[in-house]
């Protein structure tokens, strides 16, 4: 699994857990955050989650 802002692979813990967490966006939508983006502000995460790709 990756992370869905930095694109960096995400380890997987007992039982196929994930070393991070999901965020859920406005739509509902869950999305998977790794270790080091959690330091991110939520705010922050969800505006790059929705930031149009160039």
């Amino acid at each position: 699994m990756k992370c869905e802002l930095c694109k960096k692979t995400i380890a997987e813990l007992f039982l196929k857990k994930i070393k991070g967490t999901y965020v859920k966006d406005a739509k509902g939508k869950l999305h998977s955050i790794c270790f080091e983006c959690q330091k991110l502000t939520k705010k922050d995460v969800l505006e790059k989650l929705n930031a149009p790709v160039a």
